[in-house]
């Protein structure tokens, strides 16, 4: 058996999640002597594949799109991933702002439209593919050591770091180990990590559409008997066209049963039903992409946080897309592991340059001998990020750092779950009362304007945020 020497951190999953939180655990946290965390990232997918696939998703080859929050977007930025640059894999051309929304029920009076310069912000997201956006993550920095492919068949907790065992027969040890393999793998519960799963018996059919009429950045979210159907203004190629700012990605959202009806209809046939759905508010569907679709389920891990060990993104909660805030809900658990990760290394950085200031006192100003500690492993000099072992004193798993990361978490992540859940229990039911309620609804709240600034925030990112963090040009 290979044994390797221990690192700081391990990642587990190499998709959009793990990238950004290798790219950011490795460029911003820094310990004494402004050394950096070592950093491993550990992937299943082989990053040179290069096929896509419709059941499959590689994280490098992903035909989904995501629509990312403003707060989504900045934090990104923060992190080192700005999306302009994600132009330079499509042609110079910049991933779509989502400048307008509208929200309607489809054969009921239930209405809302929001325009983001009402709010005195420029967009209320943009709409990036997911093999763009992983490819810019990977191709930031080299930073970190990356394993791919390669599978993790055990993980073992022990008092002071965790065993980690490759298929390769490759071994490594860590101090804290972080699961963003989106849920696939049981190695949440080797970590004694239990989830529950609620069922939908809904599957999302994903694809691309152009259209007559031009996107001008709108985004539609349209409740229907069926279940929730979103348009995301996203310019692809389909059949050798190219989209002139007239596609959109969709999700459409059905039962189980009427999804495979639907996925086995001619082009034709398909296009006359999803118009039949969304109606002409973008003039006709006058193409649509191969089909891909995946069931749907809450899945939600009863804690964030074990031994050691955190878990972030999907494999912490998976939720219904039909707010969108899976992704963005993810990233903000990144974003709060590497603020903790930042403040605790900052406090042991300042404690050991304290006790390095101690320890050059001469001896007759110390109390006592026995006062005076040194740091050998800080002396030590550190190599590339890929070849980082952990010499640090610095704990990166303690309790203390797990503990704060999970309860950091809890209010927003259960907010948003519990959001999301009422949104999919309200919009996917028939039942006359319920329809009534959710019309009234979306007719109050396009009256209010405390209450649309309130829906704003939620839908931008910024709910859970202090007011002191929030964009300064955000009147929400």
């Amino acid at each position: 058996m290979e044994s390797t020497a221990g690192v700081d951190v391990v990642i587990i999953g190499g998709g959009i999640v793990g990238t950004v939180l290798a790219n950011a655990l490795a460029a911003k946290v820094h310990l004494a002597n402004n050394s950096g965390l070592s950093v491993t990232l550990i992937d299943a997918a082989d990053p040179e594949e290069t096929s896509k696939s419709l059941v499959d998703f590689n994280p490098f080859t992903d035909t989904r799109v995501i629509a990312l929050a403003k707060r989504t977007v900045d934090e990104l930025s923060s992190m080192g991933l700005n999306l302009d640059d994600v132009a330079k894999q499509h042609n110079g051309e910049l991933p779509p702002q989502i400048k307008r929304i509208e929200v309607s029920d489809k054969g009921h009076l239930g209405f809302l439209d929001l325009e983001s310069s009402d709010y005195h912000i420029d967009a209320f997201g943009q709409v990036v593919s997911l093999s763009a956006l992983t490819r810019l993550a990977a191709s930031v920095t080299s930073s970190y050591q990356y394993i791919a492919p390669a599978k993790v068949t055990n993980v073992k907790q022990q008092r002071d770091f965790v065993h980690v065992q490759l298929d390769s027969g490759q071994s490594l040890t860590t101090k804290l180990l972080v699961l963003a393999d989106g849920g696939r793998s049981a190695l949440a519960e080797q970590v004694g990590i239990t989830k529950t799963v609620s069922d939908y018996h809904q599957t999302a059919i994903v694809f691309n559409v152009h259209t007559q009429l031009p996107h001008e950045n709108k985004a539609y979210e349209r409740f229907t008997e069926n279940g929730p159907l979103a348009f995301l203004p996203f310019d692809s190629e389909i059949d050798g066209n190219k989209a002139n700012g007239n596609g959109f990605s969709v999700v459409w959202t059905v039962d189980t049963d009427a999804a495979k009806s639907l996925m086995a209809l001619s082009q034709c046939a398909f296009i006359k039903a999803l118009q039949g759905a969304f109606g002409y508010r973008q003039g006709k569907v006058v193409r649509v992409s191969e089909l891909a679709s995946y069931p749907l389920a809450l899945t939600k891990a009863q804690q964030v946080a074990s031994h050691r060990t955190v878990v972030v993104g999907n494999a912490a909660q998976a939720l219904h897309p039909i707010a969108g805030q899976g992704f963005n809900l993810g990233l903000r658990d990144l974003n709060a592991l590497v603020s903790v990760l930042e403040a605790s290394a900052e406090k042991h950085a300042e404690r050991a340059e304290m006790s390095n200031l101690e320890s050059t006192l001469p001896n007759e100003v110390s109390t006592s001998p026995s006062n005076v500690t040194t740091n050998s492993a800080q002396n030590k000099p550190y190599t590339l990020q890929s070849e980082k072992v952990a010499t640090s004193n610095f704990d990166s798993g303690a309790f203390s750092i797990t503990q704060h990361y999970a309860n950091s978490r809890k209010h927003d992540r259960d907010n948003t779950i519990a959001l999301t859940d009422t949104l999919v229990r309200t919009f996917s039911n028939q039942y006359f009362p319920t329809v009534i309620g959710r019309n009234v609804s979306l007719l109050a709240l396009s009256i209010m304007p405390q209450a649309k600034k309130t829906f704003v925030k939620h839908t931008t990112g910024y709910g859970e945020t202090p007011q002191r963090n929030r964009d300064n040009n955000a009147t929400c």
